[in-house]
């Protein structure tokens, strides 16, 4: 047991707990006042739902003893045999703390998808959505990389979740939007954001929290986390200006939403890489996400689907990419626990990191819709009646209102 590593890795943990309210804010701002907080509240009640599913059956199946290379056994139900000595995964913390950490990935990922969503589903139906969803998707792709499955066995690279996060997250957002259809109005009036103030806000606590989310992945205080640390601060900044270009050439201005959806861009690139790549490549690697995000997001209005707030362009399309360059830009120069990239001569990472990818899109794919069609069925329905998206999610899902003059 190192008390160094345990401390740093209770903060770890604590800031990337404090990413979900963050991003229920930055996605609370997004949305049309009547929508303000349904919207938060579908990224809050993950961490009620999640934290329980964890505890009881979520961490034994993502992390148990492995099965086939598929899933974790059911030994650790219940948290059973989960100490406060140190565990298979870090030699230096206690093992509930990994867990614990854990747990918050956990938590934001079925979050990300309600941005897809936003101001059109039924809370009744989102909350068995996230409970289905979190236990057949996240749980099997999170062993398959972390927990001992056969991407990690393969040698995949994803330093703190590019494919079991945002692909993972990125896809389902992209089945949802298109089952549940456009919101009423969409092509026709405006959806302004209606507090982008809030946004900002909960973009900095986001920023603020991914450096727990990327240095943490260490798992101890040392000099890969610092690498992270400074790797996420980097591509971060990057692919702010990118975005920002690319914006302000296209739309002949930049802005500030522009800002911060291009930091969104550049932390969920650079987050499988983080541990993996030296300063110069991430700084590539962020320049690359912001142009290549903001170009995806302008494409859903081209391909006509109901993307609200832009998951898919910025987690689906980042976190592709951000696992493709693990492959182009690891190098063992600056982490001999990694491997090396294309561009360090080793080609076959390239196409081990494409594969996880691969398989994460399928997998999320072909289940989400499964899930969302059983959901449906259950529930009477994904959507909330016509009159009740009219009048908004605050009223009718939660009887309150977001402001009152």
């Amino acid at each position: 047991m190192n008390t160094g590593d345990t401390a740093f890795m209770l903060i770890a943990t604590a800031m990337v707990m404090l990413m979900t309210p963050g991003l229920a804010l930055f996605y609370g701002g997004l949305v049309r006042s009547k929508n303000v907080l349904g919207t938060i509240m579908q990224s809050m009640i993950c961490l009620g739902v999640v934290s329980l599913i964890w505890v009881l059956y979520g961490y034994s199946l993502a992390f148990g003893p492995d099965v086939h290379g598929l899933i974790g056994n059911l030994s650790l139900l219940g948290l059973h045999g989960v100490t406060l000595s140190p565990g298979p995964y870090a030699k230096t913390i206690p093992d509930l703390l990994f867990c614990a950490f854990q747990l918050m990935f956990a938590i934001i990922t079925p979050a990300l998808i309600s941005g897809a969503i936003a101001e059109r589903m039924k809370f009744s139906a989102y909350l068995l959505f996230i409970t289905l969803w979190s236990t057949l998707v996240y749980l099997p792709i999170c062993h398959w990389v972390w927990g001992g499955g056969w991407l990690g066995k393969l040698g995949a690279l994803d330093f703190a979740g590019g494919t079991v996060i945002h692909i993972n997250s990125g896809i389902a957002a992209l089945v949802a939007a298109i089952m549940l259809g456009k919101r009423k109005g969409w092509g026709r009036e405006s959806f302004h954001p209606h507090n982008l103030p809030m946004t900002i806000l909960g973009a900095g606590l986001l920023w603020f929290g991914w450096f727990g989310f990327n240095a943490g992945s260490s798992l101890a205080a040392g000099e890969t986390a610092a690498l992270a640390f400074f790797t996420t601060q980097v591509a971060t900044g990057a692919a702010v200006l990118s975005w920002l270009a690319v914006e302000w050439l296209i739309q002949g201005k930049p802005t500030t939403l522009g800002a911060v959806s291009g930091a969104l861009a550049g932390l969920v690139a650079i987050t499988p890489a983080a541990g993996f790549v030296g300063p110069i490549s991430a700084v590539i690697i962020g320049l690359v996400a912001g142009g290549l995000c903001y170009l995806a997001v302008l494409a859903k209005g081209k391909l006509g689907y109901d993307d609200a707030l832009d998951v898919v362009g910025v987690h689906g399309v980042g976190g592709l990419w951000g696992a493709l360059a693990t492959g182009l830009f690891a190098s063992l120069a600056v982490n001999p626990a990694g491997a090396n990239g294309l561009f360090f001569g080793n080609p076959h990472q390239f196409l081990i990191q494409a594969l996880g990818a691969g398989a994460s899109i399928l997998y999320s794919l072909i289940l989400t819709t499964v899930i969302l069609k059983v959901v449906g069925a259950v529930t009477g329905g994904l959507r909330l009646e016509s009159e009740d998206e009219i009048q908004g999610l605050d009223l009718t899902q939660h009887s309150e209102v977001g402001y009152t003059s």
